[in-house]
Formats: C-alpha cells, structure tokens, sequence
C-alpha cells in the first residue's frame, strides 16, 4: 500500500496551550495544493467511520516510529477536515514539538493517507480526492497550503497553578533573602 503525503497547512501558533491541546483544519475542501490535490467535501466520511479519531496516529514529519500526541476529534464540517489534538507532553518528542510549535518553528499540518477514489480534473490540472483512507495526521515544518490555522484551544489549570506556585515561592525566597 502506498501513502501519499499531502494537503499540508498551517497551524496558529499561538492557539497551543500549555496542556497542548489545538483544534485546526488537518485538511481544507476545494484547494489546489502543492502536490496538484485538491480534497473534495465528503472524502474523509467513509474512513472516520472506519477510523475515528483516536484510531488516526499524530506523528511528526510522518515519522511512524514516534508518534507526538493524539487525536481527540476529526470532523467534516463545510470548510474542511477539522481536527483537535493534544500532544503528549511527557514524551521527548510531545515536549520539543510542543516548544517548536510555541516558538513558531513548526507551524503546520499534513495528512498521510491512501487514495481511495479519484479523478483527473484537467481544466485545473489537478487530481481530485474523493475518497481518502486517513491513516495519520502529522505536525510539521513546511506548509504547501496556508488556508488552515487553528481556531480554539483549552489550557491547563494544573500547569498555570504551578506557575503561580514557583511564582508564590520565588517571591517568599527574595523576601526572606
């Protein structure tokens, strides 16, 4: 079975939280991309039943030996193939992708699947999915479509109440200095 990568897109940055949870596009409809793709609205319908979300792996850069995080929703909606992830901070790979991610260094998204159906659309000298066979979602460095961002993320309390914490006792340290 061959896996194409494709439909990439970018990622905002400043939409990952400290727990590392994002929501974004994974895939947008109707756009021609780098590699001459263009999704279709309905490709992903088949393979979410067949594959739901926690099912599809996170990865960086399609590297299958490490995965980076999962997948807690993919959906269909009309714009696109939108996706909530949380990266798996107590991992090496989860951590640093999380850091690149916040630091604007990785900024983007590509899905790794297996053509299904398709068609030549010649007028547009492009391919068209209609049905795709998702099997990952990758973070990674080089978009060839900037259409997608993410649009909502949920924080951490736990993290932020450690950051008062160490803010609490640094301050008692240089009072009692």
């Amino acid at each position: 079975m061959k896996t194409d990568h494709g439909s990439v897109f970018e990622l905002d940055i400043k939409s990952i939280q400290e727990d590392g949870t994002f929501t974004g596009y994974a895939s947008v409809f109707d756009v021609v991309d780098s590699h001459k793709d263009i999704v279709v609205k309905s490709a992903f319908k088949k393979s979410l039943v067949k594959r739901p979300a926690a099912k599809v792996k996170m990865l960086r850069e399609h590297d299958q030996s490490e995965p980076i995080g999962k997948w807690l929703s993919l959906v269909e909606d009309d714009r696109g193939l939108k996706a909530t992830g949380q990266l798996i901070l107590d991992t090496t790979k989860g951590a640093e992708t999380y850091k690149l991610m916040k630091a604007g260094l990785l900024d983007s998204l590509s899905i790794g699947y297996r053509t299904v159906k398709d068609r030549m659309d010649r007028t547009k000298g492009a391919r068209i999915l209609e049905q795709i066979d998702l099997w990952e979602i990758s973070v990674v460095t080089f978009p060839s479509n900037t259409e997608s961002t993410v649009t909502s993320v949920k924080s951490n309390p736990s993290m932020q109440f450690r950051a008062l914490i160490e803010a609490i006792n640094s301050a008692r340290t240089s009072i009692n200095s």
